[in-house]
């Protein structure tokens, strides 16, 4: 396989600054679940709460550096950190390969960083915080209406099935939520979810949005159903305790959906309707 001179070109900027912005992606995930500022004050260590100096804070070369390690206190850095940074930087070269040097390029890979943090954020705290979801919304519409004049859409939804995409995905999670709460007597589905859904709605428009809820239950499904619940079944049998089934992360799973449904959304119901209709 021939690698295409322009990922050569590009792929070293691209990394790079997917790397920068997972730096950063680190603060939301730290702050915005604590409704802190990732602005003010400027990267401290969690542990002592100093201030960290721009050489101390190259993303993933810094924490290696350091062997992570605090330079002030010596308390460990946790590998969270240079993780996201590295993952950030996948994201962003991925989307170059996929796409080419574009702008459409660019969306889809703010659209992965953003739901990357979304993912991260609800495993740790059960939240997902508005900052995320809502400045993607805001990313996704925009995006839609820069995406007519470039003319660059694909995988994208225009205008109008963004604007549509982002009712119908939030409505349908709301409703879904609602009815989880009716049959188990308790919330199923949080406001951060909604908000999610229409971010993810805006992005890839009405249909792939109920599409993304269907894949990430399944998702869910999977996961809970083959590895967390029976994990905390033995576990709890083994301490003598009664099992409690533990809370569902959503947005965990709603989020790799997202991104699947975006590129893959498409291929998948005309597979589909191919089998159903021939």
């Amino acid at each position: 396989m021939t690698i295409p001179s322009y990922f050569v070109a590009y792929a070293p900027a691209f990394g790079a600054f997917g790397a920068v912005l997972g730096s950063f992606l680190n603060v939301c995930i730290a702050r915005w679940p604590k409704d802190e500022s990732v602005v003010r004050p400027r990267s401290r260590c969690p542990g002592c709460g100093g201030s960290i100096a721009w050489y101390d804070n190259i993303p993933m070369v810094s924490w290696l550096l350091l062997r992570a390690r605090c330079r002030s206190c010596g308390e460990p850095i946790s590998v969270q950190y240079p993780l996201v940074e590295a993952a950030t930087a996948v994201l962003w070269i991925a989307a170059l390969w996929l796409l080419g040097p574009s702008v459409v390029a660019v969306r889809l890979a703010l659209v992965a960083t953003i739901l990357l943090g979304v993912a991260i954020t609800d495993a740790q705290s059960y939240l997902i915080p508005d900052g995320f979801t809502v400045s993607g919304l805001a990313i996704a519409l925009g995006g839609a209406i820069v995406g007519v004049f470039l003319g660059e859409q694909l995988p994208f939804v225009g205008p109008w099935d963004a604007v549509l995409g982002a009712c119908v995905g939030a409505g349908a999670i709301t409703i879904i939520g609602w009815l989880g709460e009716v049959a188990l007597k308790k919330e199923a589905m949080g406001y951060g979810d909604a908000t999610l859904m229409a971010f993810v709605g805006a992005t890839v428009g009405p249909v792939r949005a109920l599409l993304c809820i269907f894949v990430g239950a399944a998702l869910a499904a999977a996961v809970f159903l083959l590895m967390v619940y029976p994990v905390g079944w033995w576990r709890a049998r083994r301490a003598g305790a009664d099992f409690e089934a533990p809370l569902v992360p959503f947005g965990v799973f709603l989020a790799p959906a997202a991104l699947l449904t975006l590129l893959f959304g498409n291929a998948l119901l005309n597979w589909y309707l191919g089998r159903m209709f021939g």
